[in-house]
């Protein structure tokens, strides 16, 4: 007697129970399509360290205006993502893992290694350059790196802007020193930071300001003398001082969203203290 197994298939179902439908080849597509966009941050990152190999004030300034094209590249992907719903169409790649190495070599890595290679610390004190590049590696591992609210947790490691400002600016040695060990420092605070690609009015403003402020930082690109150091002061200096509006707004933005936070926590848990009382 031959006795047969009914065999059951399961059949991919989303949560209300609905048979899941299979993303199509086209939208598979264009979600890869997306993945290599983000990834094209790593093509620049390449380009990036090839240039600071080479050294000399040319390289270093293609470097910045690449990695002025890394963040752009970074503050649209995410968008991107969402739009297409990636995670759904393709659930067996991570593409923030694949966005998180990216920001790492062109946000903390290549900017900081910028740093020593122009010398903009003398080469006794460039050892501090380590506290940044470790601390940021400690952000980037945090499990709450970003918050479910949509904010970033700690300084967001955003060297390449700090590298930017301190190359142009020409800083004396020790406000060089003080401000990467103060943002190095606030890598470990739990603050909350201003996360541009999602959703909120503080987040438009900012995006609002934040478009300006990509103009007037291409504006001083192409005011920086390429085949010299800069000297500290003439227009691409003056720019870089009126462009510092945004980061200023940035962080103060960022600390106001961090201190409404936590009275909204203080008040919450003495209400529920009140009611167990």
């Amino acid at each position: 007697m031959i006795v047969r197994k009914r065999v059951l298939k399961v059949v991919p179902r989303d949560v209300d129970g609905r048979k899941r439908r299979q993303p199509d080849g086209l939208v598979k597509f264009v979600a890869w399509c997306v993945h290599l966009y983000t990834a094209m941050g790593l093509v620049a990152a390449a380009a990036i360290a090839v240039l600071l190999v080479r050294g000399g004030p040319q390289s270093f300034h293609w470097s910045f205006s690449l990695m002025l094209l890394a963040t752009i590249i970074d503050a649209t992907d995410g968008t991107m993502a969402r739009r297409i719903n990636v995670k759904k169409v393709l659930p067996n790649f991570d593409g923030r893992k694949l966005d998180d190495i990216t920001d790492y070599l062109t946000y903390t890595f290549l900017p900081l290694l910028l740093l020593w290679r122009a010398e903009v610390i003398p080469p006794s004190m460039q050892g501090w350059l380590l506290f940044p590049l470790l601390a940021s590696a400690y952000g980037f591992c945090q499990t709450e790196a970003k918050t479910a609210d949509g904010f970033f947790l700690g300084f967001p490691s955003l060297w390449n802007i700090v590298a930017f400002y301190l190359y142009v600016l020409q800083l004396p040695t020790v406000l060089v020193l003080a401000t990467l060990i103060i943002l190095s420092v606030l890598t470990f605070v739990p603050s909350r930071y201003l996360y541009p690609s999602q959703p909120g009015p503080l987040n438009i403003l900012s995006n609002v300001l934040g478009v300006i402020w990509a103009i007037l930082l291409a504006m001083i690109l192409i005011d920086l003398p390429s085949g010299r150091m800069p000297s500290g002061s003439g227009r691409p200096w003056t720019l870089a001082l009126v462009s510092l509006y945004y980061p200023a707004f940035y962080m103060a933005a960022s600390w106001w969203v961090t201190l409404k936070h936590r009275k909204r926590q203080q008040l919450l848990r003495a209400t529920e203290a009140h009611v167990a009382g």
